[in-house]
């Protein structure tokens, strides 16, 4: 995958994320505050609270692919150096990691 490319579609991937969380945001302004009373309102809550965190975790890992981009540093594996597959950044743009490496990293974090 070209760079240029690339960090158009990371930065539209970035620009969705962001209207993402701002509109769930303002449909759950309770979301992040953990004060729901209870029932039908706790796990809307919850639900909220983890589609957020789950935004975020997203959005930091374009931001990362991003700066990796202006580095010069897109593309190859932040563990071993070796070029991600372009099919891999295809499908994620955000890759940090090949195929074998992000495998270890699951793993590891189990």
């Amino acid at each position: 995958m070209v760079v240029d490319t690339a960090q158009r579609r990371l930065e539209d991937m970035l620009a969705d994320l962001d209207r993402a969380i701002a509109v769930l945001q303002s449909e759950h302004p309770e979301a992040d505050q953990h004060t729901a009373d209870a029932g039908a309102s706790l796990f809307a809550t919850d639900r909220a609270d983890a589609a957020l965190d789950a935004m975020r975790r997203e959005r930091a890992e374009v931001l990362a692919a991003l700066e990796r981009a202006r580095a010069g540093t897109y593309g190859k594996c932040v563990d071993c150096g070796l070029p991600v597959p372009d099919s891999r950044l295809e499908a994620r743009p955000a890759a940090a990691r090949c195929v074998t490496c992000q495998a270890k990293h699951d793993r590891v974090r189990r």
